[in-house]
């Protein structure tokens, strides 16, 4: 331990803070953890790595910004910030004990930071490492903590805030504590400068939050799509007011045009009900009448065989009395035989008669049926 303790003194004495980062953290084995590591101006153009190892001089190279990607780690390299963020994946018990190292001519600038991996909640933590907010607006943090401390709220590189109040780089902060086992950070006012690292700390923990700020975007609503612009002149603005009644307008004419058309169709449907109950009641008359008719040609076919015939009761003919007792006995017995002469030929005649006017009857009587 002697020796180790000399390592790192001999590394504090190299320019160690050369590099700035958090120093102890608190995280969930499984879960993924950044970590931000600021250097100094000098070291911009130069290589940066992460290296892992307790100590010093035997760590080992987990991933480099000339090489930023491997399974378990990346890194990338912001250098308008100064600031290179490394990503661990997948934490296991291993991943205890990192350095943030810079490389140069000579000894490495870099500084060691722990981590206690837990299976349970652990002791420092937030909702989310990365968090937007937009120019002017303001942004909430929670940090939950499960041990003992003092309560800050810092920036990385910049002051603190310890109290209920104060101000980073012209951003409204407070803490409030009200609620148990957590406090809640609220900046507010933001601009741009704002943008960067930040950490909760609670006793000897810190946790990273990285904060980006951003302009608000103005949307413009079109008819095929939704852009998002930058700020807009008042003439554009103008279009859009006029837009934003049109387009309502628009939306209630189709409506009206559907319901249009929604009409049309019921009533088509109910006209060609109609037309088809009219069409079933008039093919129903027609049949009655076909069936009515068929039914009269079958009784006047039933009654072909019958003759209707009309019988006048003829009167016989009025004989003058004679008076044969005037008469001799050979004249009464001519005259009896010419009377019955007579009179058979008056009925043959009468008869004759009879079945002619019968024959004419039956062809010209208008009540007659066949």
């Amino acid at each position: 331990m002697a020796v180790l303790g000399f390592l790192l003194i001999l590394t504090g004495c190299t320019g160690i803070h050369s590099v700035t980062t958090v120093s102890e953290m608190s995280v969930k084995a499984g879960e993924t953890i950044s970590i931000p590591c600021l250097y100094e101006s000098e070291y911009i153009n130069n290589v940066k790595y992460l290296c892992q190892g307790y100590s010093w001089v035997s760590c080992s190279h987990a991933v480099r910004t000339d090489n930023p990607n491997t399974e378990r780690f990346s890194v990338s390299d912001d250098k308008i910030q100064r600031v290179f963020t490394v990503t661990i994946k997948g934490l296991t018990d291993q991943d205890t004990d990192y350095w943030c190292n810079v490389e140069k001519k000579g000894t490495d600038e870099g500084k060691w930071f722990h981590m206690t991996v837990t299976r349970g909640i652990p002791n420092l933590h937030v909702d989310h490492q990365e968090i937007v907010a937009f120019n002017g607006e303001n942004i909430t943090i929670n940090c939950y903590y499960r041990n003992h401390g003092d309560m800050k709220w810092c920036r990385l590189g910049h002051s603190c805030v310890e109290g209920s109040f104060g101000l980073i780089d012209e951003a409204k902060v407070t803490i409030d504590t009200r609620v148990a086992n957590v406090f809640t950070v609220t900046m507010s006012g933001l601009t741009m400068e704002n943008s960067g690292w930040y950490w909760c700390a609670k006793g000897n923990l810190q946790m990273p939050v990285h904060v980006k700020v951003t302009e608000k975007p103005t949307t413009v609503t079109s008819n095929s799509c939704l852009t998002t612009l930058s700020p807009i002149p008042d003439s554009v603005e103008l279009q859009s007011d006029i837009l934003s009644y049109v387009i309502p307008l628009c939306l209630l004419v189709v409506a009206v045009m559907v319901a249009f058309l929604i009409w049309l169709l019921l009533k088509r449907h109910r006209s060609s009900d109609t037309t088809r109950a009219e069409k079933e009641v008039n093919s129903t008359i027609a049949k009655s009448r076909r069936i009515s008719r068929q039914r009269t040609n079958a009784e006047m076919e039933s009654d072909a065989g019958v003759v209707y015939t009309t019988v006048t009761t003829a009167k016989p003919p009025t004989l003058p009395r004679v008076h044969f007792m005037t008469f001799k006995p050979s004249l009464r017995q001519s005259l009896t035989f010419l009377l019955k002469l007579h009179l058979h030929k008056t009925l043959a005649r009468h008869d004759l008669a009879c079945s002619q006017s019968k024959n004419t009857q039956v062809d010209t009587d208008p009540s007659f049926k066949l």
